[in-house]
């Protein structure tokens, strides 16, 4: 599997950035509006629908139709780890069934007093066969797209409270 990883920092304390990443809104309020994000439904690990939280065991069913353009993709995740430790915090999504035969985002947190760094870091495989490795690192430039702009709107919703 080929490796994306985005790191920034953001001018606000590790509480509130693990706070902001809580729910599906927090994924809602940072993709790009380009991406045509359509939160589909959530499910919490006991079945419940829409949780508070997304605790290790929920799935979260989106669709996705970039740039308005072709029909809505499915996109199905699943929450498979959440930590918060002494300075540090993480979750872990899986891709369940969409457009990647394996994608693997982690989500990382670190303080440092006010600020907070934070890592994605995802792990995938796109669905190009043979071309596969020119692919995999072809869709690098999407994703950094995607997540430079995710971690500038992070920042804008969790600075200054």
């Amino acid at each position: 599997m080929t490796t994306y990883e985005r790191d920034s920092w953001v001018r606000a304390p590790l509480d509130r950035v693990w706070s902001f990443h809580r729910g599906v809104d927090g994924l809602a309020a940072l993709t790009p509006g380009w991406m045509g994000l359509r939160v589909e439904g959530v499910t919490g690990p006991d079945g419940e629908a829409d949780p508070n939280a997304l605790d290790p065991g929920s799935t979260v069913e989106l669709s996705v139709r970039p740039f308005g353009i072709g029909p809505r993709r499915g996109w199905t995740s699943e929450i498979v780890a959440r930590e918060r430790g002494d300075g540090t915090a993480y979750f872990r999504d899986v891709l369940v069934e969409g457009p990647f035969p394996e994608w693997e985002h982690t989500h990382l947190f670190y303080a440092d007093g006010e600020r907070t760094r934070c890592r994605d870091r995802v792990r995938y495989r796109t669905p190009a066969g043979p071309l596969a490795p020119v692919a995999d690192e072809a869709a690098k430039l999407g994703l950094d797209a995607v997540f430079r702009r995710r971690h500038r709107r992070l920042a804008a919703s969790v600075e200054g409270e």
